[in-house]
């Protein structure tokens, strides 16, 4: 079994309970808290829905069985990553929010695809035609 993509879901789940009981963790490197460090009205409940999807795709990578299950976790991470990507490089207030999150994000997208090819056999240790 190749642990790359299980150690990647793990980190996934950590950072995201982290952020469900710390909103903070996140609403600071997006430059959305107030002068003393606290989330603004709001963010903190929408950190943690990111939270909660986020760690239910991690706790996916952990547990889903080898094969389709795991690779549509992985690529359920991807996907989340990338649309992090476009919407909070693009939105957040300031220019070095918007650089900070949306590399970050690409970064981790990156990383939980590359995980991917590990995977590209079937339980019977036959290569994956591009049609499996």
């Amino acid at each position: 079994m190749t642990l790359l993509p299980r150690i990647l879901g793990a980190i996934t789940v950590l950072y995201s309970a982290a952020i469900i009981v710390r909103p903070r963790l996140l609403a600071g490197p997006c430059d959305l808290v107030d002068k003393a460090g606290e989330p603004l009205p709001g963010v903190s409940t929408l950190i943690a829905a990111v939270g909660a999807r986020d760690l239910a795709i991690g706790a996916a990578m952990v547990a889903a069985p080898e094969g389709v299950a795991l690779r549509t976790a992985i690529a359920a991470r991807v996907a989340s990553d990338l649309s992090d990507a476009a919407v909070f490089g693009s939105t957040l207030p300031t220019r070095g929010a918007r650089t900070r999150i949306g590399v970050f994000a690409l970064v981790w997208a990156t990383a939980c695809a590359l995980s991917m090819p590990a995977w590209r056999r079937t339980a019977y240790g036959r290569p994956m035609s591009r049609h499996d």
